[in-house]
């Protein structure tokens, strides 16, 4: 795959790769810089992307690891507040599903932002999270129900 190639296809999955560091990370900066990271590194290995069509896959699985590389490094730092609202004011319109999603652990959060907010098949958010399809149904599923419960119970606060 060409320099060219490789830049004009990113550029098509920015607001989506930016979306879902947003889902994980919360903070502007972080998300910019995790996606920033996460093409870079892919630009320097497109090279070793056997199969050009699952670039896309591809690149969201080195973003998902930056990302979690970023929240171990800054697990000791506190979020500022204004940070964070804006963050989430981003990602959702309704304060009370942004409050459950922040409070679901990543395992569920992640597959349902890739699957329902950014419109992935299952079997491409287990390819993303190299994870069996059928680990990914499950966490959907659970993911929903304490959803639901958070939402329901009011509990998401």
């Amino acid at each position: 795959m060409s320099d060219l190639e490789y830049m004009q296809r990113v550029r098509g999955m920015e607001g989506r790769l930016y979306r879902i560091a947003q889902a994980i990370l919360w903070r502007e900066a972080d998300s910019v810089d995790a996606v920033q990271e996460a093409v870079f590194r892919g630009w320097m290995k497109k090279d070793r992307l056997k199969a050009p069509e699952k670039l896309e896959a591809w690149l969201v699985s080195i973003l998902v690891n930056q990302c979690r590389d970023t929240l171990r490094r800054r697990k000791r730092e506190p979020v500022p507040l204004d940070e964070e609202v804006a963050a989430e004011d981003r990602l959702c319109e309704d304060l009370q599903l942004r409050l459950a999603l922040k409070r679901l652990p990543e395992k569920y959060r992640l597959p349902l932002v890739l699957h329902y907010l950014e419109g992935y098949q299952v079997r491409e958010v287990a390819e993303m999270m190299k994870l069996p399809q059928g680990l990914v149904s499950s966490r959907l599923h659970q993911a929903r129900g304490a959803l639901k419960q958070l939402l329901e119970g009011g509990d998401g606060q």
